[in-house]
């Protein structure tokens, strides 16, 4: 692809849909989303991680577009699992885990039905006709949907914050929407009358029949386009429903591994992780913004889940790996842990797990 086609699709679409992991800055501009008091994540402006780690720069994302090769991706990428058609309600024991693509998951448990990072669009990018495509169908159609009674929106970039489906799920069936600081306004600008509640890290909210979402740090960013770069904040979830807890992590880079360690303290015994494995090459410009698959597994150490299913991979090309290897890489540094396969296997749109 000439270099100035390439250009107009990054800064069209992977720029915009924040994803690529570049920030640029305006100093002094007030916050578009967010009025609240300064705390150990949010200056007054702008809301950063607690490591203090940002988003490469201008210069930085030109080098990466300009100067380094992508693997090439196919036009089809179709998952081997059939649609699911999710009962209207789920009440055996544990939870059913239904994922749809990407970093989109439905779980029922005791009787409630939620969604997590919902995006059922073709293209993850504030535009129609440019930015990462998808290249399976969600693995549940929209109107297979049961009736949703809560959304969790991790952030606001464009492949977890796809604003058209949560506005269908509002106009059909009125779910809680939880999503962090700064989201709530953005969600209500896009979508007449609906509310959401703005939740800060450390937050916890009762869902009832024993169903609570606890809002956890995590080490990413936030924009919708080029002026409001992490004006609203981000974060991940653990799911308690009754005894067992599902830690729903949308994105997240590595670092230090505290961000693990800090849940694994907070919140022993998790039952599983949902972990986000692609999206993360060239390493030097992704580091800080999304794991590896290696990264993944030291994070499933650390967090101390029974078991995590891999996510955020082979549906929106969004870096410079192929659609196959992140896969290749998860089996790779399972085996050199000497963990079994089916402990943290990489999901297909419609891959269904029951975990008890």
């Amino acid at each position: 692809m000439p270099n100035r086609r390439r250009l107009l699709q990054s800064l069209g679409a992977t720029a915009a849909v924040g994803c690529g992991g570049c920030i640029f800055l305006s100093r002094g501009r007030a916050n578009a989303y967010y009025s609240g008091p300064v705390s150990d994540h949010f200056d007054g402006v702008r809301f950063f991680n607690l490591s203090g780690v940002r988003p490469k720069g201008p210069g930085a994302f030109l080098k990466w577009q300009l100067g380094e090769r992508a693997e090439p991706w196919p036009k089809s990428f179709p998952s081997p699992f059939p649609p699911d058609r999710p009962p209207a309600h789920y009440d055996g024991e544990g939870l059913r885990i239904t994922h749809v693509g990407h970093a989109t998951f439905l779980i029922q448990a005791r009787g409630k039905n939620l969604l997590v990072d919902p995006v059922w669009a073709e293209r993850a990018s504030p535009f129609t006709f440019v930015g990462p495509k998808r290249v399976n169908a969600p693995g549940i159609a929209f109107d297979d949907l049961p009736s949703i009674d809560a959304v969790l929106v991790t952030h606001n970039h464009y492949d977890h914050m796809d604003v058209d489906a949560i506005a269908r799920l509002w106009q059909r069936s009125r779910p809680t929407i939880i999503t962090p600081l700064g989201n709530e306004t953005v969600l209500a600008n896009s979508v007449p009358g609906l509310t959401a509640k703005a939740v800060d890290w450390h937050d916890v909210i009762d869902l009832g029949s024993d169903l609570e979402v606890h809002v956890e740090p995590t080490l990413h960013w936030s924009a919708r386009g080029a002026g409001d770069r992490m004006h609203a904040l981000w974060a991940s979830f653990v799911l308690r429903a009754g005894n067992r807890k599902v830690y729903c992590v949308g994105d997240s880079g590595f670092g230090d591994g505290m961000t693990f360690a800090r849940v694994n303290k907070r919140h022993p015994s998790l039952t599983a992780a949902l972990l986000p494995i692609g999206a993360y090459e060239p390493r030097w410009f992704m580091r800080n913004n999304h794991m590896n698959p290696q990264e993944a597994v030291e994070a499933l150490r650390l967090c101390g889940a029974t078991r995590a299913f891999g996510h955020h991979w082979g549906t929106f090309r969004l870096t410079n790996e192929a659609v196959d290897q992140p896969p290749a890489d998860l089996a790779a540094a399972l085996a050199s842990c000497a963990i079994a396969g089916d402990r943290f296997p990489a999901l297909r749109p419609g891959e269904i797990h029951v975990v008890s």
